[in-house]
């Protein structure tokens, strides 16, 4: 980014959240292996342990911070034991998110909530909480994960896409405040495709709907994730090092924001065709 000061990740301090698996858990891996201590943060206790144990082979300082990032009060604490692990923070890595399956009519409103909450929400309240730490920084970054939700919107996405939408929202009117007021934090919005991750499998799904269009979707979905967690850790990691305000993460989601750039109201048909292609020509 222009006039952002150079930064080392080396030495630095990274707080991850959803770390516990997938991309926060492959790129809490790669951060440390570039040398940045962590702070590694999830409901998932058990698997928090698991990739600090991965991280601490690195050499580096590891903690673990097993909390629900919805709760205003565990993030409102946060900071302190994060100072008080390691005295300092250089880089916050908002990842931690949920999906919801169903059309807008068929979700509940407390499950969209719930999303919201999590998704959107979370990534708010941590960056309130931590953006003071970091301004101390001669330089630091956020780096919140949206998706390529948050440029395309399909159907059956209304409740994701909409918080991915409001987190590339959130993150680009920031980065603007920050360079107008000539602060030493950057912001890195981080757009994934198809990742292999279980976030699909673990969606929460909407009430009623048919069991065998459930196994029939999610399979469809599961077929487009085609790339590696690992993979998708070493694009954002060199990403985070560059400050880079924005990063692509995968042959499909540079491909799916261009056909949303050369047709930013029909995209979809589009896209659509393209997933029905591939998913045909995936092997059952």
């Amino acid at each position: 980014m222009a006039g952002m000061k150079p930064w080392t990740l080396r030495g630095g301090v990274a707080v991850v959240t959803g770390a516990a698996s997938g991309i926060g858990a492959a790129l809490a891996v790669n951060l440390a292996r570039r040398g940045m201590h962590l702070a590694l943060v999830d409901l998932d206790a058990a698997g928090l342990e698991s990739t600090a144990a991965q991280a601490r082979a690195a050499g580096v300082n590891v903690s673990t911070h097993a909390m629900d990032v919805a709760d205003r009060a565990a993030v409102a604490a946060l900071p302190a034991a994060v100072l008080a692990a390691h005295g300092r923070v250089t880089a916050l890595v908002n990842n931690a998110g949920v999906a919801l399956g169903g059309l807008f009519e068929q979700v509940d409103a407390d499950d969209f909530d719930w999303l919201m909450n999590i998704n959107f929400g979370a990534t708010v309240c941590l960056t309130r909480a931590f953006l003071p730490l970091l301004a101390r920084e001669g330089a630091a970054q956020v780096v919140n994960v949206s998706s390529i939700f948050g440029i395309i919107a399909p159907p059956g996405q209304t409740a994701y896409a909409a918080s991915k939408f409001a987190v590339r929202g959130f993150s680009e009117s920031l980065r603007h405040e920050l360079e107008m007021n000539g602060s030493p934090v950057g912001v890195t919005i981080v757009h994934p495709g198809g990742v292999r991750t279980a976030i699909s499998e673990n969606a929460r799904l909407a009430k009623g709907l048919d069991a065998l269009d459930v196994q029939r979707e999610r399979a469809n979905w599961r077929s487009l994730l085609a790339l590696a967690p690992e993979a998708a850790a070493e694009t954002i990691a060199v990403a985070i090092e560059r400050r880079a305000p924005r990063v692509l993460v995968g042959q499909d989601a540079k491909a799916a924001a261009l056909v949303q750039r050369l047709f930013p109201v029909t995209y979809w048909k589009h896209v659509a065709r393209d997933l029905a292609r591939r998913i045909k020509r995936k092997p059952a």
